[in-house]
């Protein structure tokens, strides 16, 4: 089998492997669809990695092989992965947060081998099979990239009497437009790219902004909400100046949230306590949040496909991670003939 290894210092590698053998509890998957997050960036640009591991975590396909232990009807299944494994018996992997697991968690494409491969071997546990009508793209999606998207948007308690304002529309950003529309709430995108906020109009955004272009981000978003801030907010980019302005946005008793990696923010209390904000972290979803995404996602008739603009076969690794490192794009994945 082949897999991609981050070196690092925008280094990567197609290299060879040995095709894995499950152990008992554990399925072979052959991989139809493995997405390109934005957090993969953060391996790809970083610091040399002497003992690198496969890349990416967004993955879906075919059962082929399974453990002594594994009922066999499972061979053959279409499938998505949770990429987190636990020690599943905390109750936090009990509960389907195994990414938060007591006794430590290994990421898919960090710290144990990833999806951007021929082949994966993952615990059972892992495994959810793919509800009829889900595609190997919107599978992969909802495994991490339009997965943290809905996990933020249940955290807020979004619902359709809601305005939200969201920070940042590439992968993340725009799935959460994407799942908040559908869900019936109205969207205010903001990003500094246009091509990135003409995309969020396709997908349901009812105001796009450009922060870069206003004097005031608070003042522009009240603007067009009526004068009033918004109820909801979400900032996706990682952007310091963002991750301040989705509190600077709510209106009283608002609610903000944050999944966006690598800024830092501070500020003075007061300015929020006496409006009754509520403020809050998101870390991707849980198992049972996983499913739940899923099952929206078809019944809704979501299409989750359309976020996707590149599509890539695995030995044009080099070139697809050029471009995804540019940030102009959307959703990105390498897919298998």
């Amino acid at each position: 089998m082949r897999g991609i290894l981050f070196h690092g210092e925008r280094q990567l590698e197609l290299a060879a492997f040995a095709d894995p053998s499950p152990g008992a509890r554990e399925v072979v998957i052959a991989v139809r669809a493995s997405g390109m997050c934005g957090s993969d960036l953060h391996t790809y640009r970083g610091p040399r990695i002497d003992d690198p591991v496969i890349g990416g975590h967004e993955p879906a396909g075919v059962i082929v092989g399974a453990g002594s232990e594994v009922p066999k009807e499972w061979l053959g299944r279409s499938v998505m992965v949770h990429h987190y494994f636990g020690c599943e018996m905390c109750d936090q992997c009990r509960s389907g947060w195994t990414q938060m697991c007591r006794n430590g968690a290994k990421a898919m494409g960090a710290t144990a081998h990833g999806s951007h491969a021929d082949l994966i071997c993952v615990p059972l546990s892992t495994v959810l099979p793919m509800p009829e009508g889900l595609s190997y793209l919107a599978a992969a999606a909802i495994s991490c990239g339009t997965g943290t998207a809905w996990g933020a948007l249940k955290r807020l308690q979004l619902n359709g009497s809601d305005t939200i304002a969201i920070f940042g529309q590439g992968p993340v950003g725009v799935a959460a437009t994407q799942l908040a529309t559908a869900m019936g709430a109205q969207v205010i995108a903001l990003d500094i790219s246009p091509e990135r906020l003409e995309r969020s109009r396709h997908f349901g955004a009812a105001a796009c902004l450009d922060p870069s272009g206003v004097e005031s981000v608070p003042d522009a978003v009240r603007e067009l909400n009526g004068g009033r801030g918004v109820s909801k907010s979400l900032e996706t980019s990682g952007a310091s100046s963002a991750a301040r302005a989705v509190l600077e946005v709510l209106d009283l008793w608002g609610s903000a949230c944050w999944v966006g990696v690598g800024s830092t923010i501070s500020f003075n209390l007061s300015d929020h306590l006496y409006r009754q904000i509520t403020a809050m972290t998101s870390w991707t979803m849980s198992v049972p949040a996983m499913e739940e995404c899923a099952r929206f996602v078809v019944e809704r008739g979501v299409d989750v496909d359309a976020i996707f603009t590149d599509r890539w076969s695995i030995d044009q690794a080099l070139k697809a991670y050029e471009v995804f490192d540019r940030q102009t794009s959307g959703k990105a994945a390498f897919v298998a003939d």
